[in-house]
């Protein structure tokens, strides 16, 4: 191989690991007060958190009495089963990088620490928006997350009973958007819906889908108009529900793109490091 070639090559794979490293976070679980059982207290820090994958959870602990056991279920989850453990770490200190999308169960074995709240449930979204490695290739652009009801979130009681249907006119959605439901699984629930009938009037006998998880996210993979309600009585006349119009991918392509820093830059050692033919 070219000489050239091969700087080029080992150039552009340090750009890219240092891009991922830029774009990645390393969470401190519990933060200050670290991996200990604390009732209920890791459900909300991580209701506050929004995980990507490439970001990392750090476990700090007593490893003399605790560990960290990943699960592979929420059944597991639920009742700190960790006889078939997906992974354990032991060490007091331990850095778990999320490298997949979804939910992400973790528990001590310790199962009497376990029980009185030392268990922890993430949900990972999908990738940081790195640009992807060469060859250049078309590709559909990144779809938005919207986190349904901003600061408001999925509640049961919103502030106003239209509050989630000005939400919803406020925004664009378009296919390849992504809604992200965050809730309190103890109270509510979220249920998809077929039409604009069963919306009005509540009708919750046949649902397209039920979720009760806590965080949901809701992909948007075709235009129309989705649906979304609670099946808890009063809560959605309360106003928990939420009709979404789904548009579209725009068909017009920009003439000419500015390219970013990092573009110009895996330009210019294309450019610079790529042998040229000698006439």
């Amino acid at each position: 191989m070219n000489q050239y070639y091969l700087i080029f090559l080992l150039s552009l794979s340090f750009v890219y690991r240092e891009i991922y490293l830029t774009y990645s976070f390393t969470v401190s679980v519990g933060e200050s007060k670290g991996w200990r059982a604390k009732h209920g207290s890791y459900h909300e820090w991580a209701k506050r958190k929004e995980f990507q994958v490439g970001d990392s959870l750090m476990f700090e602990y007593d490893g003399n009495v605790n560990d960290v056991t990943q699960v592979s279920s929420r059944l597991e989850y639920q009742f700190c089963n960790s006889l078939s453990p997906k992974a354990v770490y032991n060490t007091g200190h331990d850095v778990v990088t999320l490298t997949e999308p979804g939910y992400h169960f973790f528990i001590t074995s310790n199962h009497s620490q376990c029980v009185v709240g030392q268990k922890l449930v993430v949900f990972v979204a999908h990738d940081h928006p790195i640009p992807p490695p060469p060859p250049p290739r078309k590709i559909l652009p990144f779809g938005k997350d919207f986190k349904v009801g901003d600061s408001n979130e999925w509640r049961r009681v919103p502030e106003e009973s239209d509050f989630y249907s000005k939400w919803s006119e406020e925004k664009q959605f378009h296919v390849g958007d992504n809604l992200l439901f965050y809730y309190n699984d103890q109270v509510d629930d979220l249920l998809e819906i077929n039409s604009d009938l069963e919306f009005k009037s509540c009708d919750t006998t046949s649902p397209v889908a039920v979720h009760n998880a806590g965080q949901n996210l809701i992909r948007l993979t075709k235009p129309g108009i989705r649906y979304f309600i609670t099946s808890k009585i009063g809560h959605y006349e309360a106003g928990l529900k939420l009709r979404v119009v789904v548009r579209p991918l725009s068909k017009s392509v920009p003439k000419k793109m500015q390219l970013s820093p990092c573009d110009r830059l895996i330009k210019w050692l294309h450019d610079s490091f790529t042998p040229h033919p000698h006439h």
